[in-house]
């Protein structure tokens, strides 16, 4: 046996701990564009563009030539990029150059996610747009998006040696207090688009029900917890400055006051000009960003060093 071709076969099927980190940033990348692509079948009507599941019609898998049709089929096949891209993935993870059990575990959650979110999609059409079964379309896609980022993280950095805390323990359990009203934030927002005019349907279709709560108080309670975050987040950022902590916490907890800010200003805009599609649009982009800035904060209290490859590109970046 040829054992110089053997290797040989090994090696090209070997996956580089970089490649592997750049599969990871796609999954977050097309989790951050289906909440997004989600956001635009909802607020342009074509949630019912394709009436049936997975094909578009009963005999007819491609959508006819019309925007609500391929709006919502367009959704479905960022739903297939994402399946291609998790799926490499989870086949990366395991031919890794050092093939690591956290990398396998959460690349095997991300493509069950990408799966229940297809079935649920299913659901979704077929329940005729319920807003309790939409909500739950929605909420659930920010918890992978959060594992894709952890994916991205742990990627980049050794994980085989304890962590050093950079901070002191009653601003780790800020950051998680933080991520809970992150977290908060985006549920009461979710209940305003499923009470608010945005139904998902088109005109000529069944009006697709809306959540049973009064529209103004949901909008309330959703800019209130909004407030409480940009306050949280503000404490934060001078409660960082104050100790001195890492040039990296530093970094991270500016640019997330800056996301919470924008955020903020894209939804008083939004309400004070009676929610045109384009601004709710933007802020359901902004609520992907300020979900990234609170998880991103908390891991970086947590150091650990980084790999090599993650230090030549962060050192490239710099």
């Amino acid at each position: 046996m040829d054992t110089s071709q053997t290797t040989g076969s090994k090696r090209r099927f070997t996956v580089s701990a970089r490649h592997f980190t750049w599969l990871a940033f796609a999954c977050a990348v097309a989790y951050g564009l289906i909440i997004d692509s989600g956001g635009a079948v909802r607020l342009t009507g074509s949630g019912l563009g394709c009436p049936n599941w997975p094909a578009c019609y009963d005999h007819q898998i491609l959508p006819q030539a019309s925007i609500h049709p391929l709006v919502e089929f367009g959704n479905r096949m960022v739903t297939g990029f994402i399946s291609i891209v998790t799926i490499a993935t989870v086949i990366a993870a395991y031919r890794c150059e050092q093939r690591r059990r956290d990398l396998i575990v959460l690349s095997w959650a991300l493509l069950g996610g990408i799966l229940a979110e297809s079935v649920w999609g299913a659901v979704v059409v077929y329940t005729k747009l319920n807003p309790y079964t939409v909500m739950v379309h929605f909420l659930v896609a920010p918890i992978f998006l959060g594992l894709a980022i952890l994916l991205v993280e742990r990627s980049r950095r050794d994980y085989s040696v304890a962590p050093t805390l950079l901070a002191p323990r009653s601003m780790v359990t800020m950051s998680k207090v933080q991520m809970g009203l992150g977290i908060v934030v985006v549920a009461f927002g979710t209940a305003v688009s499923n009470a608010g005019p945005h139904a998902g349907n088109f005109a000529g279709q069944e009006v697709a029900h809306r959540l049973n709560v009064d529209l103004r108080t949901a909008m309330e309670l959703h800019s209130a917890a909004a407030t409480v975050l940009i306050g949280f987040v503000l404490a934060t950022v001078f409660a960082v400055r104050a100790l001195g902590l890492a040039r990296e916490v530093e970094r991270i907890s500016a640019r997330l006051i800056v996301v919470v800010v924008i955020q903020g200003v894209i939804g008083v805009v939004q309400y004070v000009t009676h929610l045109p599609t384009v601004l709710v649009e933007l802020h359901i982009a902004g609520s992907v960003f300020v979900l990234i800035g609170v998880l991103r904060f908390h891991l970086a209290l947590n150091f650990r060093p980084l790999l090599p490859h993650a230090v030549n590109k962060q050192a490239k970046a710099r």
